[in-house]
């Protein structure tokens, strides 16, 4: 049996040619694969200090139905 198929792609070279360039958000560099979705480790450890120090936040809402009565 004779395979005149190209060869496949490892799995790293398959996602090195179908991704989507991004840019870091932290610095707007080009992302890169290791530190995804950033450009590099101190921009990853920048990041997680602004979500540390409360610069980030996630919107909460209050459901009326779950508030406790008050004592009158």
């Amino acid at each position: 049996m004779n395979d005149d198929r190209a060869p496949r792609q490892t799995t790293d070279d398959a996602k090195e040619h179908s991704r989507p360039e991004r840019k870091c958000p932290i610095c707007g560099k080009p992302a890169t694969i290791a530190d995804d979705p950033f450009c590099s480790k101190r921009c990853a450890d920048v990041d997680l200090n602004r979500w540390l120090v409360g610069l980030y936040a996630l919107p909460a809402t209050v459901d009326p139905d779950d508030e406790e009565p008050t004592a009158d």
